[in-house]
């Protein structure tokens, strides 16, 4: 009797992805309609227009995934629209009160609906151009100076734009695009496609101080160019959350690549002389570091961090209820500030909720990098999963007064354009680098009824 050879053969699960968007888009339908229940006291008129554009839009992506990239992962795309659609129902509800109480701002509502169509086309788009995520890495140097170009163009005169203080716009007819978000997915790529090439001079080790090998001297001038253009972000943009954001990626990097605690070891310090320095020289710094501290020094100076602290103490353990608080008190409650927003009509236990769903996109990422047989897809993959991961921390421990405030979008929740696109190709191209990754090889032929090789699916 031939014993055979065993073979894999992954399973799509497709199947399996449908199922978890239809419990997405549960989650993020019901929350529309129990923010309207919770704030008029009756189901909104338009529910089966924004539930139906919604869901259709949400299942066009799922049928992309379908066709284009049938072997990715069948996590993702369901903890994405879940955070769309609580992020969608949560911007309405803050629009209930901004009209109620005659605000000139918003409504934001139908525009993010707008920029969520926008996004699930950059998702498609994506899948379509990048069909083997190894081909960006040809591109590495001209998606490096297409980022630094991204982040230099707020800066150029008549098409910059300083909004909340912050030099990170630019501007095109009534249009504002925020480039910095298109930037970090180009230097990420930049980033893992340097690393692949480079890393086995920059894992040498140099001086070995209290068991740590620190790297050689030679070769600190990588991460010294990426101090240097955070610095400048800090400096000329007063962006300090894009500035933490850039310099932790290349740093968690360049750990991943080398496997030298030495290059965490120098990243902080270079951090810590970086941020002691911006402290120092920037009034803005100073706001922000004074605001962490003592929130409650100025009311005036501090009012949004104040108000924001005040609704998730408020919130408690399990919430106001959706439409029953009053989160429209913290100013830019739609976008910076969403997640007190959410805290405080959900609670403690809806915002835990909302955390554990990024921690799963974080670990399906680094998943996918794990599984990932090519060098500068692991990187690649684990670049975009530390960005999602650094993102959410600097913001929700900002709200809460872990850290200082740094001023970044809450991915996929908080009202804004660049953000929900950038956001979403990301996705789209973990999800590219999944299917490369789990798809059969195509050197294994369809087995016959007869064929003594065994087949094993794959979860």
């Amino acid at each position: 009797m031939s014993t055979g050879s065993v073979q894999t053969v992954p399973r799509k699960r497709r199947g399996t992805e449908l199922m978890l968007l239809l419990a997405a888009l549960v989650v993020g339908v019901g929350a529309y309609v129990a923010a309207e229940v919770g704030y008029n006291g009756k189901i909104p008129d338009n529910v089966g227009t924004v539930a139906g554009g919604f869901a259709a839009l949400a299942l066009g992506a799922h049928v992309a995934v379908r066709l284009l990239a049938p072997y990715a992962d069948p996590v993702l795309l369901s903890l994405v629209v879940m955070l769309n659609g609580v992020g969608l129902a949560m911007i309405n509800r803050l629009d209930l009160d901004l009209t109620s109480g005659g605000s000139p701002a918003g409504p934001f509502a139908a525009q993010q609906l707008v920029w969520t169509a926008v996004g699930i086309g950059g998702f498609v788009a994506v899948l379509v151009i990048i069909r083997d995520h190894r081909r960006l890495q040809a591109y590495t140097y001209t998606l490096g100076l297409a980022a630094i170009v991204l982040l230099v163009l707020p800066l150029v005169p008549f098409l910059g734009k300083n909004i909340n203080g912050a030099q990170i716009w630019i501007g095109v007819g009534p249009l504002s695009f925020q480039p910095g978000e298109v930037a970090k997915i180009f230097l990420v790529v930049f980033f893992a496609g340097y690393l692949v090439v480079k890393r086995d001079a920059l894992a040498l080790a140099g001086r070995r101080i209290l068991g740590v090998d620190l790297p050689r001297g030679r070769d600190l001038g990588p991460i010294l160019v990426a101090w240097l253009v955070s610095l400048g972000v800090l400096v000329f943009q007063r962006d300090l959350g894009s500035s933490l954001l850039f310099f932790g990626l290349f740093v968690v990097l360049l750990y991943v690549a080398t496997e030298r605690v030495g290059w965490i070891v120098v990243g902080s310090m270079l951090f810590g002389a970086g941020a002691w320095f911006g402290y120092l020289s920037f009034s803005h710094v100073q706001a922000r570091v004074t605001g962490w501290l003592d929130p409650f020094s100025d009311a005036d100076a501090f009012f949004q961090i104040q108000q924001s602290l005040y609704g998730l103490a408020f919130g408690g353990l399990l919430g106001t209820g959706l439409g029953q608080g009053d989160p429209t008190l913290t100013p830019f409650s739609y976008s910076d500030f969403i997640v007190p927003s959410l805290g405080e009509e959900l609670g403690l236990a809806g915002l835990m909720a909302i955390v554990v769903a990024y921690a799963l996109i974080v670990e399906r990422a680094l998943r996918v990098a794990l599984l990932c047989r090519d060098a500068f897809g692991k990187l690649l993959a684990t670049g975009l999963a530390v960005t999602f991961a650094l993102q959410v921390f600097v913001v929700v421990g900002g709200v809460t007064r872990l850290i200082p405030l740094t001023g970044l979008t809450t991915p996929f929740l908080s009202y804004g354009g660049s953000s929900l696109v950038a956001n979403w190709a990301i996705v789209a191209v973990l999800l590219r680098i999944s299917h490369s990754t789990r798809r059969p090889s195509p050197s294994v032929a369809p087995l016959a009824s007869d064929d003594a090789t065994q087949v094993v699916k794959l979860r």
